[in-house]
Parts: structure tokens; C-alpha cells; sequence
């Protein structure tokens, strides 16, 4: 009796990992579309100047309205969420995308077009935080391994959503856009039966005892140490700004390389960020989350303050294992924030989301600024010392010795 017992718990143990993975891969993958989606609007600027007689100041105001709406309501929906939780929200996220996308395609003027931005920047905020939530919950204790492999969807679509604009978009026309909506509709499919994992998983534990946690750290060792991991993610995305927005520029300047081989230089870094990503999370899972932030900030160093001086070659190899190392920051962060408060994950996610898109948008301006008031050699010298920031990880609190012990 005992070892047919054991049998049904190893297999039902078996099926719930199953599970739990798929959960997880399709989150991630619905993560793509997402920001492939999110990704076409800024790609088809130049069609839209063109259709619309726009002028900078005119993309500069569809570029803010994205992002207040993408950026800033992030953190509000998961605040909400975390005392109201919807089952479907994800679903109604990506609705929102798709609503936007055949308002791009068609829209008759301007006004309609900041329409088609402010419902993609909803569909974005409440997405990233929902869906960070429901990868924790399908994490099996893997927390780091689940934000990884969640965000690593996010970095392909991310560079999928350029090639869609150049290949189709630009090719057939902005009506084109519209094509785009059944891809979104497949992910509000797949979202539908992750909200039913979703619900199902909350009433199933709506009875348990809550797992036991480690006693709440002091409201200002709390506030401390978020204000560290803000100030890592400055130089983590201001950083990552200067090579994901400007890299193509500095190699075209410095070496006179082609357009097209700068833009393969460009792959081989975010190949790089995509590796990072994806081995950030688990080796925090391994060695602890406090360990991977100063890593993943501090140790890009000696390789950012080398790359300004280096010819061609070397600053190829040195973009690799700074795109390794800088991209291993984020997921880690995401966990070890959402175990520094626990209870707020939706909040934490919104927040730390909400960032990144700010931050990479306010970094990409202002080194835009930067390079035309001086020069773009000069940005990468300034930017190569934003990784020392990384030494005040040292001030962090060790919370996950606290959880164990809890």
C-alpha cells in the first residue's frame, strides 16, 4: 500500500511540475508577442512622420504618451491586483494591445494615433505585472529560473518586433498592422487558459494555512534597500541604452563599418543580453540573489571601461560578456525586490517594469542629447563608469537566510 501510494505522489508530483512548466513557457512566449507588438510602434516612426506630416516634437509626444501609459500605470495595476486579484486580467492586457494595433493600422489622424499609443502602453502595464505574478506562483520555489525564463520572451519579442516593421510593415503598407491583431488574438487565447491555471491554483490554496515568512525587515532598512536597487537600475538600463539605442552609431563612427555590419555587431550584443537573462534568475536560485546584483552590475565593469579603447574586434568580444553579465541583473532583482516586501509581488513587478521601460526611455534621450552636444565617443567614456554604482549592492540586506530560517 505504501509503495502504491508513493507511486500516485511521485506521479502526481511529475504532473503538477508538467504543469507548472507549461504555465511558465507560455507565459513566456505570450511575453514575445506582447513586446514584439509593443515593439512596432516605435519601428514605424518613419512611416507615420511620412503618412501624417509629423514632425520630431510630434513623435516625441506619441513616444510620452506610450510610455507614461506603459510606465507609470505599471506599478498602479499591480497594487491593485495584489489586493484585487483578476483572474483574466492578462487576457484583457492583451486585448487592450490588439485594440491599439488596428487603431495604428487605420487611423485617420493624429489624435487617433495617441489614442492607438495609450491603449498599447495599458495593454503593456497590465501585462508585466500580472504576468510576473502568475510566473512566481507556476515557479515551484524557482523563482529566479521562472522571472528568467518569463523575461527572456520579453528580449525576443523585443528584437522580433523591428523585424516584423522592416520585413512586412514597411514593405505593405501601415494598414499592414492590422495583420499583426490575429497574432495578438492567439495571446489572449493562451492568456484566457492561464487565467483558468490562474483561478483554479487560487482556490485551491484559498484554504490552506499561509506559508510561513520571515518577519517584516524595518520599514527603513526596506525603503534603503529599494533605493539601492533603483539606483542599480539606472546604470544597468542607462547603460544598456547606450549600446541597444547607439551602438550601430558609435561603429559606423569610430571603424566605418556598414550599416549592415553594425547591425550584425547589434545582434551579437543582444544575443548576449538574451543568454544573460535566461541564466541570471537560476543562478540566484543557486547562490543567492545579493551575490548576482553586485555581479551582475559591479563585474561588467573592467569590460565597459575597456570597450571605449578598443578596435574593432575586441569591442565585439567585449560587448558579449557585458550583455552577459549586465542582462543576469534584472530577473534577480525582480525576485529578490518581491522577497524584501512580500505580499506586493504585483506592485514590486509593476514597479521594476514600469522603470525599465522609463529608464531606458529617459536613458536613450538623454545620451541622444549627450552624443549631439559633444560627441558619441564621449557617451561611451561616461557610460563605462556606470557600473561602479554596482558597489552599493554591498548595503543590501541578506533577506533569504531570513526566509529560510522562517
Amino acid at each position: 500500500m505504501t509503495d502504491i501510494t508513493n507511486g500516485k505522489t511521485v506521479a502526481a508530483a511529475r504532473t503538477e511540475d508538467d504543469t507548472v512548466l507549461r504555465i511558465l513557457l507560455a507565459i513566456s512566449f505570450c511575453h514575445m508577442v506582447n513586446d514584439s507588438l509593443q515593439a512596432l510602434l516605435p519601428a514605424i516612426y518613419p512611416m507615420l512622420k511620412d503618412d501624417f506630416g509629423l514632425d520630431f516634437g510630434h513623435i516625441g509626444l506619441l513616444t510620452l504618451t506610450y510610455q507614461l501609459t506603459a510606465s507609470v500605470l505599471q506599478p498602479l495595476v499591480g497594487l491593485y491586483t495584489d489586493h484585487r486579484p483578476k483572474t483574466y486580467a492578462l487576457s484583457v492586457g492583451m486585448a487592450f494591445t490588439m485594440g491599439g494595433l488596428l487603431l495604428l493600422a487605420f487611423a485617420p489622424s493624429y489624435h487617433v494615433l495617441l489614442a492607438a499609443a495609450a491603449m498599447m502602453g495599458i495593454g503593456s502595464s497590465i501585462f508585466h505585472p500580472e504576468s510576473s505574478r502568475v510566473a512566481r506562483l507556476a515557479s515551484g520555489g524557482r523563482h529566479g529560473f521562472a522571472q528568467s525564463l518569463f523575461q527572456v520572451g520579453g528580449n525576443l519579442g523585443s528584437a522580433i518586433g523591428p523585424l516584423l516593421a522592416a520585413f512586412i510593415v514597411l514593405a505593405d503598407g501601415r494598414g499592414s498592422v492590422s495583420w499583426f491583431s490575429a497574432l495578438a488574438m492567439l495571446g489572449i487565447v493562451i492568456l484566457w487558459n492561464v487565467g483558468t491555471w490562474y483561478g483554479a491554483h487560487r482556490r485551491a490554496n484559498a484554504k490552506r494555512p499561509a506559508p510561513a515568512t520571515a518577519a517584516p525587515l524595518p520599514r527603513g532598512l526596506v525603503v534603503g534597500a529599494l533605493a539601492i536597487l533603483i539606483a542599480l537600475m539606472f546604470s544597468k538600463f542607462f547603460y544598456l541604452a547606450s549600446l541597444s539605442s547607439y551602438y550601430t552609431f558609435y561603429l559606423i563612427h569610430k571603424f566605418g563599418v556598414s550599416v549592415q555590419s553594425s547591425q550584425i555587431y547589434l545582434f551579437v550584443f543582444l544575443a548576449a543580453v538574451a543568454v544573460g537573462t535566461i541564466a541570471g534568475g537560476p543562478i540566484g536560485d543557486r547562490f543567492g540573489r545579493k551575490h548576482v546584483i553586485w555581479f551582475s552590475i559591479l563585474g561588467a565593469l573592467p569590460f565597459t571601461l575597456a570597450l571605449p579603447y578598443a578596435n574593432l574586434f575586441w569591442t565585439a568580444t567585449l560587448s558579449i560578456p557585458v550583455g552577459l553579465i549586465l542582462a543576469s541583473a534584472f530577473s534577480t532583482m525582480v525576485v529578490y525586490a518581491q522577497e524584501l516586501m512580500p505580499g506586493k509581488v504585483g506592485a514590486i513587478s509593476g514597479l521594476f517594469f514600469g522603470l525599465a521601460f522609463g529608464m531606458g526611455g529617459i536613458g536613450a534621450a538623454v545620451l541622444g542629447w549627450l552624443a549631439d552636444t559633444t560627441s558619441i565617443d564621449f557617451v561611451y567614456s561616461v557610460c563605462s563608469y556606470l557600473p561602479a554604482i554596482g558597489l552599493l549592492a554591498a548595503f543590501l540586506p541578506h533577506i533569504e537566510s531570513r526566509s529560510r530560517r522562517a
